[in-house]
């Protein structure tokens, strides 16, 4: 059991504006708001990361850009440029989507090949690595498989799914990838967590980062339970 303050849970979200139409006004409420609330990152598309760099500058909030998102069907070579890029405009974390065909077809050489290539890219940068996995696509045989190539490679995070797909985030995922992974490699749980309640059950699920678009929904709502509770943190 741990002790969290309402600052631990906002420094576990990464606060979410991935949306195709998103405008520069949008990144700038995104940014204000992560300010406001000490949110861990801003999750945003990788055109993005230049602005909302700027826009966090001096700041100890990070830009996370999303690679090859959502569908994670682009060549190794054209994630790689897209990270490159991504961090050359100051993002200082990064979440890019596997090659899920490659999945499919069973080429777990492929999988690792491009974890490897994008992790060191990552990491030879001092930038934060995430492997989305999304979930809604495969089976627990095939997220059982991603996670031990993860274990070998070593990214930061591994993800549970985009937000872009059919569902989200379940609590039986995020159990799955934490028994394999262990200590080695923590756990972000994204894709419809939108209040309080799910966010909670994701922790105690083993994870420790949280994508979500409702992050001041749901810090709102725990600074409610805990007023009421006559708190300052809660045991997990």
């Amino acid at each position: 059991m741990s002790e969290y303050t309402i600052d631990d849970f906002a420094q576990m979200i990464d606060h979410t504006n991935l949306h195709a139409y998103a405008t520069d006004a949008d990144m700038k409420k995104l940014c204000n708001e992560a300010k406001e609330y000490h949110f861990k990152m801003v999750a945003i598309n990788q055109v993005q990361s230049k602005l909302c760099s700027e826009l966090l500058k001096e700041t100890d909030i990070d830009t996370g850009a999303a690679i090859a998102f959502p569908l994670g069907q682009t060549t190794i070579e054209a994630k790689e440029f897209e990270t490159k890029n991504a961090i050359a405009n100051g993002a200082n974390e990064i979440d890019y989507v596997i090659n899920i065909t490659e999945l499919k077809e069973k080429n777990y050489d492929y999988i690792e090949d491009e974890m490897t290539r994008i992790v060191k890219i990552c990491h030879d940068e001092e930038v934060l690595c995430k492997v989305i996995f999304e979930n809604p696509y495969l089976t627990k045989f095939e997220i059982k498989q991603v996670a031990l190539i993860a274990k070998r490679v070593r990214p930061d995070f591994i993800k549970t799914a985009t937000g872009f797909g059919p569902s989200g985030a379940t609590v039986e995922d995020v159990q799955l990838m934490k028994e394999i992974v262990g200590s080695s490699v923590y756990v972000k749980a994204a894709g419809g967590v939108r209040n309080s309640d799910d966010f909670l059950a994701m922790i105690k699920a083993g994870a420790c980062r949280i994508g979500t678009s409702s992050g001041i929904e749901i810090i709102d709502a725990l600074k409610k339970r805990m007023n009421d509770d006559g708190v300052k943190t809660m045991e997990l």
